[in-house]
């Protein structure tokens, strides 16, 4: 995914605090089968609207992606393993 932007500073951030992957992002927007949701809390509210989904790598693992888009491109903010109340957000609000 060559629209795909990650700052060095957040994948650092994401190997040594989430034991995440670029690949295993990629693999997510592949397997995505919800839609995308808006994160619509006040203190993570941005312009463009912060987007998140939730979904398996390859190997089963559940993340949740949260991502801005903006002129074709996907800047990603965070990805990490889903509590029990984001994957119940998700499977309501997604389907």
């Amino acid at each position: 995914m060559k629209n795909l932007i990650i700052t060095p500073e957040i994948e650092a951030k994401l190997i040594s605090k989430h034991n995440v992957r670029r690949v295993d992002i990629v693999e997510c927007f592949y397997n995505k089968d919800g839609n995308y949701l808006e994160d619509t809390r006040t203190e993570n509210k941005t312009n463009p609207p912060t987007m998140w989904f939730i979904a398996e790598t390859h190997k089963g693992f559940l993340l949740k992606v949260v991502a801005v888009y903006e002129s074709g491109n996907i800047y990603l903010k965070t990805a990490y393993q889903p509590n029990q109340t984001e994957i119940d957000i998700y499977t309501k609000y997604a389907y």
